[in-house]
């Protein structure tokens, strides 16, 4: 599987889209913007254009014709999935952190990124492999309305969660008021996002191999 992970990362993924969380991650710096929407850029632009990638080369084609099962065939793209996302995540933080920074006495109208923010931004991820993996496998090539239901499900996470903070007071006490100061609470939702991520990716990649063992690669 390690070859596989490796010829993804080499062959699979653009070299853009390995600097691209860099781009996106400095938008963490504009000053009370809707931070939800720098993990989303990963939904937008780096999975439908890495998958059309993987399409054009005839990746499955390749792939199949290689001594690997199935099994590892899936585990080793839901791992470099995995990888992209972290890597953007990771990178957004550290943004997140010179925000706070940068701007101590900034009035938040959105949610501030401290750490329980990217707990929600984990559950968001979450969602998103938990629509598109399924989805993805039923062929493992066509990736469209893959890409557009988990996208849509991602934002309309974020959305949810962002109107409720707006909305509730509680909610934006936990986020941006007494509650951020909390670091016992900021750090339970951090590590329940990075929980429901790992729980929903590992399910997601079960339900993926299951439905990929019936595609007949021709």
């Amino acid at each position: 599987m390690y070859n596989l992970v490796m010829k993804d990362l080499k062959l699979g993924v653009n070299p853009f889209f390995f600097v691209l969380p860099l781009l996106t991650g400095a938008l963490m710096l504009i000053p009370s913007w809707i931070y939800f929407l720098v993990p989303l850029y990963f939904c937008w632009l780096t999975v439908p254009n890495t998958f059309a990638g993987l399409k054009a080369q005839n990746d499955l084609l390749f792939t199949a014709m290689m001594p690997v099962t199935k099994r590892d065939m899936v585990k080793a793209r839901v791992t470099v999935l995995v990888i992209l996302e972290l890597l953007h995540m990771a990178v957004a933080m550290i943004f997140g952190m010179l925000t706070i920074r940068l701007y101590p006495d900034m009035i938040y109208y959105f949610f501030a990124p401290h750490m329980g923010f990217w707990g929600l931004c984990f559950a968001m991820m979450a969602i998103f492999n938990l629509i598109l993996l399924p989805m993805y496998y039923k062929t493992a090539y066509k990736y469209g309305k893959a890409a557009f239901a988990s996208i849509a499900a991602a934002m309309l996470f974020a959305g949810m969660a962002q109107w409720l903070g707006i909305r509730s007071s509680y909610v934006a006490d936990i986020f941006n008021g007494t509650g951020a100061d909390n670091t016992a609470l900021q750090a339970s939702i951090l590590i329940a996002g990075i929980v429901i991520f790992i729980v929903f990716t590992m399910i997601a990649y079960r339900m993926a191999f299951k439905r990929f063992l019936k595609v007949e690669i021709q």
